[in-house]
């Protein structure tokens, strides 16, 4: 059986590691913290370990590091 079947359509709790990350609570998706698309766990790439959130597509994650304020070079 897949890591990924049997879990039914709904939302997986997630604890992101530095690489990795730790199924709390088994589901198919997570919810991106940018813009509330729903990832499958399969294509889940991106995160932030600091915040404990993930993301859809790099384009999400540098948007939230830009809403944290943590880009080198950018003022507060």
């Amino acid at each position: 059986m897949n890591l990924f079947e049997g879990h039914g359509n709904r939302e997986a709790k997630i604890r992101y590691l530095d690489g990795d990350f730790q199924i709390l609570s088994p589901g198919s998706y997570v919810v991106c913290a940018m813009t509330g698309k729903q990832i499958p766990l399969d294509e889940l790439r991106y995160w932030c370990v600091a915040r404990q959130e993930p993301y859809a597509d790099v384009i999400s994650a540098i948007d939230a590091d830009k809403r944290a304020g943590v880009l080198p070079n950018q003022r507060r």
